[in-house]
């Protein structure tokens, strides 16, 4: 560094400690001048702002007015544009254009009163609450024509006890039965239960629970099988099973093949369930000494029980309702068979598939009534499936209830020694307490040379 340049700085160092100075001598004269200082403005009372929060459930009178006058306005305008201005027709036209101008007119309605947040939250709501609506009405049409076009059949105890070992196609339906049918559904979805359900749960219990290479190749194969058609899994065990290992076509078969279509499901949705039990439930176990299958057994598993009996019931739906696979595997049998180790098993699917296709009516009318008797057992099982699934986390029943205060009584009972223990209190031994003048002990002797 050259002299010019040291004493150019020293000039700008003097230059910033004057300014410095000047500047604190001007904040001291402000600070001494009459009517100067820090001045709190005065706080001018005003009234608060009236409480404007929406209410979130139930509908007020404004929303119901809201709500008619849109679906006046929308009929009216889609009248017009069907009747008199448009050459439009037709009824499912009709109820769409109704429909969206619905949405439209409600929206600029809503707009007027509210702001922009409350104007979407409604519209959307109305979309979602059509949706549901759609959703109840295909459901509630296809189990009304059902039971209507199977109600001849449904009033006969024949169609519950009989097979069709001795009925032709042109008999009545006073003859003959479903009986064979649902033996053979209730014998396949119960193999089928018995090897998925340990093995669904195992294998997300596995999903969630590690984080390996394994892990994402598992997933990646699982969410493969989940787009499985039903027609590919028959067909790969009518190769295996039938053509390959040489077994005959029986229920057997025909459950594996199911299994095969139910695994993918109840590992996925076990999968979802399992990840929504708090980490901290596992944190906690961790931290009283539980192992990790303990830690499984007696945490997460009971937490995700009403969840995992939720994907069992998922699993089953799928299964119960397979055509292709019992056909290829097992195939159609008129009488009843009680072993699934041998002959042909048929299923209320297949059953129903084979009577609907025929051109008599006594045996479309039993078809349907197949149809609706699976319904009922699909449901009978989903009531079951709750049963067993129990509560939710954290919600315990009336006898549950009493069951743990008395449990609480007893644990209360036993620790103040009122079933016939006594509790003593043994006092400790007094602890002298330590004086800095006492003489410390003496030290030890040195080991000798040699000794550790």
């Amino acid at each position: 560094m050259t002299t010019f340049e040291t004493l150019e700085r020293l000039e700008k160092a003097e230059a910033a400690a004057e300014a410095a100075v000047e500047a604190e001598i001007a904040v001291e004269a402000a600070a001494e001048a009459p009517g100067s200082g820090t001045r709190i403005p005065d706080v001018v009372a005003t009234n608060a702002p009236p409480n404007s929060l929406r209410t979130l459930s139930g509908m007020s009178r404004d929303d119901v007015l809201t709500l008619l006058g849109a679906g006046a306005s929308s009929l009216c305008i889609t009248w017009l544009l069907f009747g008199v201005l448009t050459p439009l027709s037709g009824p499912l036209g009709f109820v769409v254009v109704a429909w969206a101008i619905f949405l439209v007119v409600y929206g600029l309605m809503v707009s007027m009163t509210e702001s922009r947040p409350v104007m979407v939250d409604k519209v959307m709501a109305a979309v979602l609450a059509t949706g549901a609506v759609v959703a109840f009405i295909a459901l509630a049409s296809v189990i009304i024509f059902t039971l209507v076009k199977g109600k001849d059949a449904l009033t006969t105890w024949n169609l519950y006890t009989q097979d069709m070992s001795e009925t032709g196609p042109a008999d009545s339906i006073t003859q003959g039965g479903i009986g064979h049918a649902i033996v053979g559904t209730l014998i396949i979805i119960g193999i089928a239960i018995i090897v998925t359900v340990p093995l669904g749960l195992t294998c997300a219990v596995f999903l969630t629970e590690t984080n390996n290479k394994l892990t994402g190749f598992v997933r990646t194969v699982v969410d493969a099988m989940t787009a499985l058609p039903s027609i590919l899994a028959g067909l790969f065990i009518f190769a295996t099973w039938i053509l390959i290992l040489g077994f005959e076509r029986s229920g057997l078969a025909a459950a594996v093949a199911v299994s095969i279509m139910m695994l993918p499901i109840i590992i996925r949705s076990a999968d979802v369930v399992l990840r929504l039990v708090p980490g901290n439930l596992r944190e906690a176990s961790a931290a009283l000494g539980a192992p990790e299958w303990r830690t499984v057994w007696h945490v997460v598993l009971p937490t995700a029980r009403p969840g995992l009996a939720t994907a069992v019931i998922l699993g089953i739906a799928r299964g119960i309702g397979e055509t292709a696979p019992v056909l290829l595997t097992s195939g159609f049998a008129a009488s009843m068979n009680v072993d699934p180790r041998s002959n042909a098993m048929v299923s209320l699917p297949l059953a129903t598939f084979e009577f609907v296709r025929s051109p008599q009516p006594a045996l479309i009318a039993r078809g349907f009534a197949t149809a609706a008797v699976l319904m009922v057992l699909v449901l009978v099982l989903f009531a079951i499936a709750r049963i067993l699934g129990g509560r939710q986390a954290g919600q315990v029943s009336k006898r549950q209830r009493r069951r743990l205060q008395g449990r609480s009584a007893r644990d209360l009972r036993r620790i103040e020694g009122l079933d016939g223990e006594d509790f003593m209190y043994v006092e400790p031994p007094p602890v002298a307490p330590l004086s800095s003048s006492a003489p410390l002990p003496p030290r030890p002797p040195p080991a000798p040379e040699g000794v550790s």
